[in-house]
């Protein structure tokens, strides 16, 4: 796993990894606007949601929780976690159901984030 910490073109830190526990963190629960609850509570431009997927599949990445996003503890979005093509796809969360990883459980705050 690499240390240093990633962040996208807006600047927001995104690693949801820690290297020296070998663990990842994950939302216990979905937000109250969780991408993935239905409706769109984010407001989002409409095929967002499915484009994200797509590209986080296809990277076998994830997405980060925006209640966590800039946060000193972003985590994969519970959502993402347990939609059927997110958590067979996410390498994370494939090597924590391997034991390689560990899961670390985190609560989104709600008074903070988008």
């Amino acid at each position: 796993m690499n240390s240093a910490a990633t962040y996208s073109a807006d600047g927001l830190r995104h690693d949801v990894a820690d290297p020296e526990t070998w663990s990842v963190r994950v939302c216990g629960d979905r937000c109250t606007t969780c991408i993935f609850r239905p409706g769109n509570l984010m407001n989002l431009e409409p095929g967002r949601v499915a484009s994200m997927l797509k590209e986080a599949v296809a990277d076998e990445g994830h997405i980060v929780c925006h209640k966590t996003l800039g946060t000193k503890a972003p985590a994969i979005c519970a959502g993402f976690a347990a939609h059927p093509r997110g958590r067979v796809a996410s390498l994370a969360l494939r090597l924590a159901r391997a034991g390689v990883l560990r899961i670390v459980p985190v609560q989104p705050c709600e008074e903070s984030g988008s």
